[in-house]
């Protein structure tokens, strides 16, 4: 029997061994790449969302402001206090307006389908996690659900029942204006107040919640820019 040559089978072994550890490592790091892509490109998305997010929380605010505005000028009204009338349609318009809360969902979804580990870091994520599954649902239910925020179907009929009598209108059926001193009674006086008290509670309310919000968006947007680039 030849000797056998240990020292050769040796470098053989050694040699298949780095191989195979090369090629093994050389995948994880091709799968990590990809990873790594992958969840800068969620992460873009996401930023892009909470970009277009920022601008409808904003919008809103403004619209809750003026409803805001529209309860103080319809309390100078009953108060029988000087007030600009030329801007009486608009403030009719936006004492019981509603919003929807628009939300920009579809990064974070392809996330969840991707698998949430992607986002390596534990506090990035669990932001991310905390507002989409949190937040964004508690703002929509607000908006759109809680009974007693939705203006229009709460107030606007008895509102107009008793408001709407006094106006004047042009031609085109526009409203011009409003006879004054109201022809209501000191009781329907009384519950239009309550109603003006109300809704302006409910408005400071949401826009508390949507200001926190806000910032949150913010900040995390500005965590989100850091980690991708």
């Amino acid at each position: 029997m030849k000797n056998t040559n240990w020292r050769k089978l040796g470098f053989e072994f050694l040699s298949i061994f780095i191989a195979v550890i090369s090629a093994f490592a050389l995948n994880n790091w091709n799968e990590n790449r990809r990873d790594n892509e992958a969840a800068d490109k969620i992460l873009a998305e996401i930023s892009n969302g909470l970009e277009k997010d920022i601008e409808d929380i904003r919008i809103n605010k403004k619209g809750h402001e003026d409803g805001v505005a529209a309860c103080n000028f319809w309390r100078d009204v009953l108060e029988e206090r000087a007030m600009n009338l030329d801007t009486m349609p608009m403030h009719y318009f936006n004492l019981t307006r509603d919003f929807i809360s628009i939300q920009n969902i579809s990064g974070y979804e392809t996330l969840k389908s991707r698998g949430l580990e992607l986002i390596e870091d534990d506090s990035l994520r669990f932001e991310i996690i905390t507002l989409y599954e949190y937040d964004y649902n508690i703002l929509k239910k607000f908006e759109e659900e809680y009974n007693e925020m939705q203006y229009q179907d709460n107030y606007f009929e008895e509102i107009n029942n008793m408001v709407a009598p006094n106006f004047e209108y042009d031609t085109f059926g526009n409203i011009t204006g409003i006879k004054l001193p109201l022809n209501i009674s000191e009781a329907e006086k009384n519950i239009l107040m309550s109603y003006l008290w109300k809704i302006q509670m409910n408005r400071h309310f949401i826009l508390g919640y949507y200001t926190q919000t806000e910032e949150k968006l913010i900040q995390l947007r500005e965590k989100i820019e850091k980690e991708i680039k």
